[in-house]
């Protein structure tokens, strides 16, 4: 039997975490439009503060259902996710990634396969190649 050794890489030499996150209100009222600022600017805040990250971007959709699919944000990030751009999503709640118990688990399953994680803010929970940490 043959066994290989590997040896572990400094931390200098470990790539950061690229990651993104996903906002969305479903109305174009006003005190969503807040929310949706207020959002996106936590996100990016959260993520630039941790140096083990790499900011991606926020992608944040308005007036737009979460039963709906065709959300062209969530879209675009799904495409970057595919091209292996991104490794971790974070989302307020699974309610903001998709209001449908199916559409979650379609999308869930297909980043899973990515390799890429779902931190859920408001539940402290990563969903992460299969795990749930």
């Amino acid at each position: 039997m043959r066994v290989k050794v590997i040896n572990k890489r400094p931390a200098s030499v470990l790539q950061k975490k690229r990651v993104c996150a996903y906002a969305r209100v479903s109305t174009d009222r006003r005190r969503q439009e807040d929310s949706l600022e207020n959002q996106m600017e936590t996100y990016e805040r959260l993520i630039t503060g941790n140096p083990e990250y790499e900011f991606i971007g926020v992608f944040a959709d308005q007036g737009i259902s979460g039963y709906c699919e065709n959300r062209p944000q969530f879209q675009r990030m799904m495409e970057k996710a595919r091209a292996g751009e991104i490794d971790l999503i974070i989302t307020k709640s699974i309610l903001r990634f998709a209001r449908n118990t199916v559409t979650v688990l379609k999308f869930a399953r297909e980043l899973k396969e990515l390799g890429v994680g779902i931190f859920l803010k408001n539940r402290t929970l990563t969903l992460y190649q299969g795990t749930v940490r």
